[in-house]
């Protein structure tokens, strides 16, 4: 059974507000059982915050007009308050992008004297909730659908960018866009001769790559060009290391270049 001072107090509540409210009531045997209406909460403040960290065993939920419902339990730690908060609200048609941009009318601690409270909820609960809802409603009618993105448009060049085992990103030469060749070395890619590739080297560091990486999207993807990224799928895998010198011989001097 509910507790016979929550019972009165939410009916007394009830019976004062404005327009025709119900009041039901419910007893909860374990913790999880007051996850149905509790996760219903329209709060963002401390009612949600006692509804996660409190085992609630009963609470009551008023029923008004429009299909206004008021959450209502006891105020953990405050023998003499308990707590108000809107629901949200339920029907066909209302999906979760509906309450988007929508400020949560959130919940208040009342005293536990109905009239008092009764008169707390009309003046400082339901206004806002009766903006919220109605907020919620238009939404329904103006975007009933969830938005989705537009597929990206057909660009007429692409550049593919390939990440290497050494931690280069890079293309080779031949298949870098010329109108996206000076865009690459602006934001730090470096021509490699030998390597016949645009690379961006290792050496920067993820982060910096990263940063680079995105800021060349960007500008490339304004100057209408496409931009994918992929492994490289080679076995050798270029690096923008320095060749190394030839080794000394053994009598400790390096061998001679090649006469012509």
């Amino acid at each position: 059974m509910t507790s016979p001072n929550l019972e009165n107090f939410a009916s007394g509540v009830a019976e004062r507000l404005p327009g025709k409210w119900t009041s039901t009531h419910q007893h909860h045997a374990t913790y999880e059982a007051q996850y149905p209406t509790t996760n219903q909460l329209w709060d963002s403040g401390h009612v949600s915050h006692i509804a996660s960290t409190y085992v609630l065993p009963h609470d009551a939920v008023l029923h008004g007009p429009d299909g206004m419902r008021l959450y209502v339990t006891e105020r953990p730690l405050y023998p003499h308050q308990y707590v108000v908060a809107p629901l949200e609200p339920a029907g066909d048609g209302i999906r979760p992008h509906h309450f988007d941009d929508v400020a949560e009318p959130d919940g208040i601690a009342v005293p536990s004297d109905p009239v008092r409270a009764a008169a707390a909820v009309s003046r400082r609960l339901l206004p806002r909730y009766t903006e919220a809802l109605r907020d919620v409603l238009q939404n329904v009618e103006d975007q009933p659908e969830p938005p989705r993105r537009p597929a990206p448009a057909q660009a007429t060049q692409v550049l593919t960018l390939a990440y290497y085992a050494d931690g280069a990103v890079g293309a080779p030469y031949d298949s870098v866009p010329p109108d996206a060749r000076a865009v690459l070395f602006a934001h730090g890619f470096q021509y490699h001769p030998h390597q016949e590739a645009v690379l961006l080297p290792a050496a920067w560091g993820d982060i910096a790559q990263a940063r680079r990486m995105q800021a060349t999207a960007q500008k490339l993807v304004a100057l209408g060009i496409g931009v994918n990224l992929r492994p490289s799928g080679q076995t050798t895998t270029p690096t923008t290391a320095l060749p190394r010198p030839a080794a000394p011989s053994a009598g400790g001097r390096a061998p001679a270049a090649p006469r012509r």
